[in-house]
């Protein structure tokens, strides 16, 4: 990813940490001095964010060097040595604590992501959905993708999904829908959300794109593909977790999206040590 995605997210998180100054660092070490240091991961894991994690070093001194020996994807093992810094100290432990903390929030997702998807059968893919930290979707939604998930739509703007509270404010889904029909005309994609059967079929004589199943069981998701029959999408939506995916997948759906993927994630363990 083009670092002008996100260096803004660094700009701001830097200035959020240091405001006026390191007053512990400014106060024992001389500007000039100069140290190494190791990013060394703590557990085995998926890396990701490193390019961010780079980048926030960057952002405060482009001075100092980083020579990355893991790259996003990767699988490391604890104790491995992912990365090496060289600059000033006070510009190394001024960027420390941003860097860690994006990479070590990316990893975590990166890593539940990929235990999901290791879980998932037949054809089905892994969602993400807007449930993220405010300000940090596309890092969150950049770690879904390093941990083998699928991006949902990216905000409000580029798919309409019509789910419960838009459906009783309309009188029903096929009113949702033809609201969408005459303001969008069909330029972006449309997914409804359904409960049960009948809903299902009423959302199966509209003009969308997918149909989310929210909520429903494994035996009427099963007899939901059964009558879709292939002729539409269909992503199951509710409280997964990694207990559950398996039997979800199985049922023949196309997607399963999952909120925990990024409201609920595990920091990835790693630490930055001076050498």
């Amino acid at each position: 990813m083009n670092p002008k995605h996100y260096r803004h997210i660094i700009e701001d998180a830097l200035h959020e940490d240091i405001q006026t100054g390191d007053l512990t660092s400014e106060a024992i070490f001389p500007r000039r001095q100069m140290c190494t240091a190791q990013l060394i991961a703590k557990q085995d894991g998926i890396v990701a964010g490193i390019e961010v994690f780079r980048e926030a070093f960057w952002v405060l001194d482009e001075n100092v060097e980083v020579t990355l020996n893991f790259k996003d994807g990767d699988h490391c093992r604890d104790r491995e040595v992912i990365a090496e810094i060289k600059g000033p100290v006070l510009s190394v432990l001024g960027a420390e604590r941003v860097a860690l903390n994006l990479l070590q929030r990316m990893s975590g997702i990166a890593c539940l992501t990929h235990e999901f998807v290791k879980r998932c059968q037949g054809k089905c893919k892994v969602l993400d959905t807007r449930k993220t930290v405010p300000n940090l979707r596309v890092l969150d939604k950049w770690a879904v993708l390093i941990g083998g998930g699928v991006n949902h739509r990216i905000g409000l703007y580029d798919m309409a999904l019509i789910k419960e509270n838009h459906i009783k404010a309309a009188g029903g889904i096929t009113q949702a829908v033809n609201h969408i029909l005459d303001f969008d005309n069909h330029s972006r994609k449309i997914e409804v959300e359904v409960t049960n059967l009948d809903e299902l079929r009423e959302a199966l004589t509209c003009p969308v794109d997918r149909i989310m199943l929210d909520n429903m069981d494994n035996d009427t998701m099963r007899e939901a593909v059964s009558i879709t029959n292939d002729k539409i999408d269909l992503e199951a939506s509710g409280n997964v977790s990694l207990d559950t995916i398996e039997g979800i997948s199985k049922t023949g759906v196309d997607y399963v999206s999952i909120g925990a993927l990024t409201h609920s994630v595990k920091a990835m363990d790693y630490s930055l040590l001076v050498v």
